[in-house]
Parts: C-alpha cells; structure tokens; sequence
C-alpha cells in the first residue's frame, strides 16, 4: 500500500466514526430542547472539550505554529490571551449563564435568553441578536468549507470542489441528524485527537533531534544564520511592540460573546458542572496551545538540522507528521486538522439554525409539535450549509481576515450584553441593544480602516465602547420591574454553589 493509501484509510475511519457519533446522538434527540441544547444534560467534560475544539478550529494545528515558526514567541500572546479569556468565561459566565437561562423562561438560545431576560415585548433584543449571529456564523461557516477543500487539495491532490464538497457532506450528515448532542460528542471525539496529535509530533521529534539541549541549540543556529537579523524566536518580547501585544492578548475578550462558545454552559447539567468544566477545558487548552507553541519550535531546530525544505510555515505541523510517523498514523494527524476544520463548522450550524429556527421563524408565535421543531431544525441546518457551501465554491471566498472579523464582531456585540446581563439587575434591555450595535458597528468600523486595524484589533475599542453605551443608556432608562428583580436574585442563588476554587 502507498502512503498515500495510509492516509486515506486513516481519514476514512476518521469519517466514519463521526457519522457513527452522529448516529448514536440522532437516537438520543426528541424534542428541540433536545437538537438545540441537549436536554440540559451535558456532561462537564463534553462541555469542556467541545467548547475548545469547536473555538480553535485550523488556528490551532497550523495558524499558531506557523506563525511562531516564522517570528517566535511574540506570536504566542494570542493563545496566552485566549486562554485567560476562556478561563474568566468559565469562571464567571458559566455558572450564571446556566441558572438564568433555566429560570428565565427556560431559554435555549442566547437571544431568546436577551428577550426574556429583559422582558423586552418589542422583540426588537431578539431579532437583532438572531440577525448578527445567522450573518456572521453563514460567512464563518463558508470558511470553514473553504479550508476543507484546500486541505484535500493540498493534501491528497484531490479538486478543491470535492474536497469542499466531502468536508461539508460529512459535517451536515452528523449534525444535520445529531443537533447539539451530535455536534458537542463528535467535537469531544475530535479534541481528544487534536490533544493526542499535539502531544506525540513534538515529543517524537524531540527525541528524534537529541533531547531539549540539541533543539534550543538548533532554534539559536537558525536564528543567528538569519540574514537580515538575528530572529531570537525564543523571546516572548522580540519583534513585539505594546499595541500588539494588547492586540494580541485581546482575543480573550471575544470569549463572552461568542454563541457557539457560551451555548455549552447553557447545555450543562448544573451550575455547579461549570468548576469542573472550566478545569478540564483550561487544561485541554494549556496542553493543546503548548503543544502547537512546541511544534513550531522544534521544526525550527528540524528543518536546520537536516536538509529539508518547508515552503509553508503553516504546514509545519504536517510535515513533521508526514516525517517522523507510519503514514497510517500520520494520517491521524492529518484527521486531526479535519477534525479542527469540521468541529468548528458544526458548532457553527446549529447556532445558526436556532438563530433561523428559534429566534425568528419562532417569534411568529406558532404552535408546532416537537417532530415538527426538530424537522424545522433540521432544515435549519441545511439551509445555512447550502447558502455557505454557495459562498465557498470560490477558494478566494474564504477571506481569513473575516475570521478575526467575525470574532471580534461577536466579541464586542454579545460579551458586555452577556456579562452586564448576568452581574448587573439594573441592565435594560435599552442598554443591551445601544451595547450589542455600538459593538458591532465599531468593529465594522475600526476593522475596516486598515491604519486603526492595523494598530490595535478591533475587538478591544469595540468592547469597551459597547460596554460604556451599555452602562450609560440603562442608567437613563431604568426602571424598576419586579419579575426581574425576582429571577436576577434567584440566578444569584441558584449560581451560588460554583464560587470558590481554580
């Protein structure tokens, strides 16, 4: 058998075992709260893991390491950013999150959660929120697909079309009968590989070199042959400068508002899930971000060490695999960027097919059975794939700079609506829609003015706007409402039992 037949049997085992998860969930699904959350009945480590996997998505496996091969570790401040930002999202959204979007009404979506939560009759909170996050997550979706159809042709040589085309095939068949459980099981599946591949390039190829001592003597002989200037990739400061590493460390921000993110604290089985959550998805993320960082660092030592050439930083991680592992195994780790590919779309269609499903088809008030509203969901899902699959059949469409975009538009629009929403009863819902469009509109703007983008991310100037108009707005229109007062103290008690420890 050729490698290539290796790997494609890996990958092919890797397909179908996601399906198979799929499956397994579609059993489990009976009503919406079922396809769109679950049942309320995620267990902590799902949670956890699926959240990481459906966040970090190609990033992880080829973005970060190739960024640090070119220009060290100044570039590790996002994963050190990203990490904190998880950490304080779990520590202090979680545990609220969960207990008001169960008293308020019993919301399973983060916009009818706004609706509820404020009592806003206008419905103006949820079709605002419903419409940024089916626009957005469409075009994030289409990247994803965008980024299968390059895998499989850089890959396998396999026509970028059908690549795209298998990527999303697959994806849809295990959440389009799944929902959220099917989408949250495979997404575990898939972090587990992602560690697993993390984990064994580096060690492997640390051995491979001659221990720690050989590959940092490597990286500072690759450094020193630089012909412009000596690199010092092992600096966390060089080639850095203050905005940027604010820039940078900023992407810990977007946590609080992303939906697909925030949607698994809404999925736990308690409050209480979110300590044990929050430390098992800190440690996937530790070890996952240390291994990208280690990679980068050791194919610097590799690829000075031996005389081989790597065209594309970004596919470090794939060529260390290609060379150290049995292409059985190496097929593996080419799984594993599927597995980051295909684990963030998921997530992403079915926040978009609530937003579709939920959030605007439901405002019409229409009373329909739960077959209905999971077949209704499903549908949900189909559309979005579709209109994303048209928007990805140009490989130009993919647009990675959207990405950052989109993060940082879902950043500044949602997280200080969530976290005022969850820590402030004076919050109104006046307040939550000046914060949720100020937000949007100052990434809009900032991110389209290449000077202010290219000095500061615009997920920072965005946060705090929304956050000061959010603050100002509600003391101009607050006023008392009891129901309010009510659930605001109830969700205080309820989340009381997650308030202490790492």
């Amino acid at each position: 058998m050729s490698d290539t037949t290796f790997q494609l049997l890996a990958v092919g085992l890797y397909f179908a075992a996601m399906i198979g998860i799929g499956f397994y969930a579609y059993r489990k699904t009976s009503n919406l709260d079922d396809y769109m959350l679950a049942g309320r009945d995620l267990k902590p480590s799902v949670a956890a893991i699926s959240a990481g996997a459906s966040d970090m998505s190609g990033w992880l496996l080829m973005g970060l390491p190739g960024a640090i091969y070119l220009m060290g570790l100044v570039e590790a401040w996002i994963a050190i950013g990203l990490t904190v930002g998880a950490w304080l999202n779990w520590k202090f959204v979680a545990p609220r999150l969960r207990s008001y979007t169960e008293i308020s009404n019993n919301s399973i979506t983060v916009p009818s959660f706004l609706e509820n939560r404020f009592k806003d009759k206008t419905r103006i909170l949820r079709i605002a929120a419903g419409v940024i996050i089916l626009l957005f997550f469409t075009f994030y979706v289409s990247s994803g697909m965008v980024a299968g159809g390059k895998f499989f042709e850089a890959s396998f040589g396999v026509p970028y079309f059908w690549g795209m085309v298998l990527v999303a095939g697959v994806t849809l068949l295990y959440t389009i009968f799944g929902g959220f459980l099917g989408a949250s099981l495979t997404d575990m599946a898939q972090g587990l590989l992602m560690l697993a591949a993390l984990i064994a390039v580096p060690v492997v190829a640390v051995i491979s070199i001659g221990g720690v001592g050989e590959v940092i003597n490597h990286i500072n002989l690759a450094d020193a042959a630089d012909p412009a200037n000596e690199l010092h990739r092992t600096s966390l400061i060089y080639g850095g400068t203050a905005l940027g590493i604010i820039s940078a460390c900023a992407w810990g921000l977007g946590y609080f508002g992303q939906p697909h993110i925030i949607v698994r604290f809404m999925a736990l089985r308690s409050p209480q899930d979110a300590k044990a959550g929050r430390r098992i998805g800190i440690s996937w993320m530790i070890l996952t971000a240390a291994g990208a960082i280690s990679t980068a660092l050791v194919g610097i030592a590799w690829f000075n060490k031996y005389p081989e050439t790597l065209d594309d930083p970004e596919t470090v991680f794939l060529r260390m695999s290609q060379i150290l592992f049995h292409p059985f195994v190496a097929g593996l780790v080419l799984a594993a960027v599927l597995a980051a590919i295909m684990s963030t779309i998921s997530s992403q269609l079915i926040v978009c097919s609530s937003a579709l499903v939920e959030d605007l088809y439901g405002i019409m008030g229409r009373k329909t059975s739960d077959r209905t509203n999971v077949s209704l969901g499903r549908v949900g899902v189909l559309i979005v794939a579709l209109v994303a699959g048209i928007l990805a059949l140009d490989p130009s469409s993919s647009i990675l700079e959207l990405v950052a975009f989109a993060w940082a538009g879902f950043g500044a629009a949602f997280g200080p609506v969530i976290i005022l929403a969850l820590y402030w009863k004076k919050f109104t819902s006046w307040g939550a829609l000046a914060a949720m469009v100020s937000g949007a509109v100052t990434v809009f703007i900032w991110g389209s003015n290449d000077a202010l983008s290219s000095t500061l991310y615009e997920i920072f100037p965005g946060f705090i706007i929304a956050t000061v108009l959010g603050v100002v707005v509600s003391l101009l229109t607050t006023k008392h409402h009891p129901v309010i007062d009510r659930e605001f103290a109830e969700m205080k008690r309820h989340a009381a039992g997650e308030t202490s420890g790492i």
